[in-house]
């Protein structure tokens, strides 16, 4: 048995695990799914104070309550800049650290700074009047399979706009973690996420997975990726590590 903890992206809600987590506790698993503040079922708790720094605080205050330990760290989308800072705050936790379609920033970079420009200007023109929230895409914007997109449209809900405009502070201690995954979503172009994938394939610490799907990867494919999760759970670290 292993400990899942699975961070959702953007606009979305520990909801959008939920064919993914069913999978993975059928298979004798424990799964954590939460959403972060302001998201999701929590999203009474949006106020202008919620950034980056909250949500990655949500990861490791869960982390530390459930005293996880040789567990896996999965983020998808917005969800890979929140599992970066956690796990370079709790590196020693985790047995891996999976990737789905997601940010892998570097020290001090922001969403607006890795972010491909018309994710970024689509950001900006989607700013409410209140001036810290951003107005939820379509998910048809992110390729979504047409049979899911009315369920993932009523679920999505505003993102805080300093989500994407905080920087990121780490030290580099995620890095240490022995095994990193990253899946990529083919049909989903334009993204910033196929360079992400360039980079870790030049990386023998890395495995690379493509997917033919759009970017909800778990929730188009919850089969092959509860497969995969799987997988990464269990595969031997690479030599040295």
């Amino acid at each position: 048995m292993t400990d899942f903890l699975l961070v959702h992206g953007a606009y979305h809600g520990g909801w959008c695990w939920r064919f993914v987590r069913d999978r993975l506790r059928a298979a004798g698993h424990r799964v954590l799914t939460p959403s972060l503040t302001g998201l999701g079922d929590r999203v009474h708790l949006m106020s202008p104070k919620v950034t980056l720094d909250t949500h990655v605080q949500d990861i490791v205050s869960l982390a530390e309550a459930e005293e996880l330990k040789d567990a896996v760290l999965v983020g998808h989308s917005y969800g890979g800049r929140v599992i970066t800072g956690a796990a370079d705050r709790t590196w020693d936790r985790w047995r891996a650290l999976v990737f789905v379609d997601a940010h892998m920033p570097k020290d001090g970079q922001s969403a607006f700074d890795t972010q491909i420009p018309e994710r970024n200007e689509m950001v900006r023109r989607n700013v409410l009047p209140d001036g810290y929230r951003v107005a939820a895409p379509s998910a048809e914007s992110f390729f979504v399979e047409p049979r899911h997109r009315a369920w993932v449209d009523r679920r999505m809900v505003p993102q805080p706009l300093s989500g994407f405009t905080t920087p990121l502070r780490i030290r580099g201690d995620w890095a240490q973690v022995p095994r990193k995954t990253y899946i990529l979503a083919k049909r989903f172009v334009p993204s910033a996420f196929h360079s992400y994938a360039a980079e870790c394939r030049r990386d023998p610490a890395w495995r690379v997975i493509e997917m033919d799907c759009g970017h909800d990867i778990m929730v188009d494919q919850p089969e092959e990726l509860t497969r995969l999760l799987i997988e990464a759970a269990t595969a031997a670290a690479p030599p040295g590590r």
